[in-house]
């Protein structure tokens, strides 16, 4: 990759990279809002970069300053990437948070934050500024629409090494963590354009996710605009049955979806026309062999998958130009600096099994977690940042997941810490112990599981209820378990990968 690919101009403005072709294309889609036998919802260049920057500028009325948080609390609208772009295009600093989240979860997080100012939706759960921990304004979707039409905010530009925005992760301590990446972020997902998706100006990109999710933010929104391209969505309430018309109609030329999407399409067809699709892209979690090939039967076209992580994004691939060997991740996209390296931190030759590692000079990498520069510095190993999974790197340059480390689950793409989840089950009077693990139910396809002790077993219904009102619908179990007692090692460790190893035994999901 070049030079000028790999280094950030400086000053610099994540907002403004993005939108950095809507002058010159002003009547070209930006986005179409595609919907099932009914006409399509087109916004052109000209009226996204209005839209943004008239937010920017009611942002802006509100109060809000560079440098301040903005907590969004938003659902499946388009209201979610003009305001994220809309905080970053004046310098302040905006936290996406899944609107799955619970009210007490939200609660934790604005302490933690203090954010400057909130934007919600009525149907997401958020505390009132009654019952918000902060004094701050809260400002409804049904304002921000107003926002559209006003004079546009100038961009704030500066150093690209500053704080850009936030997002949440789960961390291994189980307390969710607070992940601060620059406005250079944006910058280095140019590496993601050849090195995985194979984008070009004159694509037209459809991602099956909603408005409010990171991965369709990113991958979906952010990327196609910044290359000058189209994006697709469809619109809310749309099913998975209907995205192959979707594609069709609208002329889809890369399909971007999580693996389980993939699997709702295929259940239904055997054979799909799409003359416009070249390939399709998959992130989120692993996807399953048997998915890849039905898709290149139904289609005729491949499926590229990535691994990333909120502290990097994705940064292993597969790609049009160079394809993933078979059973390996990819390979490091071009500019990126990885490595697997050992317990000291040192790079591995060819064949050596390790921890995936990502440099701290790779442009990609996070600034840190919010206030917790111990937990910062733990993930790394000296000048490497270690990402908790084990790999191997194969002779040609592809690297070879070998598993996590960490005992991070995994739930329909978010990364999802199992200690978390313990906590959360051992609130329960009648729960002596806990373990969260991660267990395959089929081939290609798994849950969260819970593993508790205690004097008796509960009704799962009223289990799943308990847990319910205390941590968000993807950190959920999906399968309640009651042991006479958990498996520990010689010093008392919790052995949850004995857990996992017996249950898929017990229940023959090879």
């Amino acid at each position: 990759m070049t030079r000028d690919s790999t280094r950030c101009p400086a000053p610099f403005n994540m907002a403004a990279h993005v939108l950095q072709h809507a002058e010159r294309l002003q009547d070209k889609p930006a986005l179409i809002i595609a919907k099932r036998d009914q006409p399509a919802e087109i916004w052109r260049y000209s009226q996204l970069e209005q839209a943004i920057r008239g937010t920017a500028t009611g942002l802006l009325q509100q109060g809000l300053r560079p440098g301040e948080r903005i907590l969004m609390r938003l659902g499946n609208t388009v209201e979610f990437p003009l305001t994220f772009l809309a905080a970053l295009a004046i310098g302040a600093v905006p936290v996406p948070t899944s609107a799955a989240l619970t009210e007490p979860e939200v609660q934790r997080i604005i302490r933690e934050l203090a954010p400057a100012l909130i934007v919600a939706a009525p149907n997401v759960p958020c505390p009132t500024r009654a019952d918000c921990p902060v004094d701050c304004p809260i400002v409804q979707t049904s304002r921000l629409e107003q926002f559209h039409a006003l004079p546009p905010a100038d961009y704030d530009f500066g150093d690209p090494d500053r704080l850009g925005y936030i997002i949440y992760t789960s961390g291994t301590s189980g307390k969710p963590m607070a992940v601060c990446h620059a406005h250079r972020a944006v910058w280095a997902r140019r590496m993601m354009w050849q090195g995985w998706y194979g984008l070009g100006p004159d694509d037209r990109m459809l991602h099956a996710g909603a408005f409010n999710w990171t991965y369709t933010l990113g991958t979906g929104l952010m990327d196609p605009w910044s290359a000058g391209a189209t994006a697709i969505v469809p619109a809310p309430g749309s099913r998975s049955e209907d995205l192959p018309e979707l594609m069709k109609t609208h002329g889809a030329s890369i399909f971007a979806a999580a693996p389980g999407v993939y699997r709702q399409m295929l259940k239904t067809c055997n054979k799909l026309t799409l003359p416009d699709l070249r390939h399709g892209l998959s992130a989120g979690e692993k996807l399953p062999d048997l998915t890849r090939r039905k898709w290149a039967d139904a289609t005729g076209t491949p499926i590229y998958e990535a691994f990333g992580m909120s502290e990097c994004s994705t940064f292993i691939s597969g790609s049009p130009a160079r394809p993933a060997p078979e059973g390996t991740l990819g390979f490091p996209q071009p500019g990126r600096h990885v490595a697997i390296v050992d317990k000291n931190g040192t790079p591995l030759e060819p064949g050596g099994e390790g921890t995936i590692a990502i440099h701290r000079s790779d442009p990609g990498l996070m600034l840190g977690y919010w206030q917790a520069e111990t937990e910062t510095r733990a993930r790394f190993c000296g000048d490497w940042f270690l990402t908790g999974d084990s790999g191997l790197l194969c002779p040609d340059g592809a690297i070879r997941y070998m598993g996590r480390t960490d005992d991070m689950m995994n739930a329909g793409g978010y990364r999802v810490s199992p200690i978390e989840v313990e906590q959360a089950l051992c609130t329960h009077p009648e729960i002596t112990e806990a373990a969260a693990v991660e267990v395959a139910v089929k081939q290609g396809v798994t849950v969260i599981a819970a593993f508790y002790s205690g004097p008796a077993a509960l009704d799962d219904a009223a289990l799943s209820h308990y847990i319910a009102s205390r941590l968000a619908r993807y950190k959920q179990p999906r399968i309640y378990c009651h042991v006479t007692e958990l498996p520990k090692g010689a010093n008392g460790k919790l052995l949850r990968r004995h857990l996992r190893q017996q249950f898929e035994a017990d229940h023959d999901t090879a």
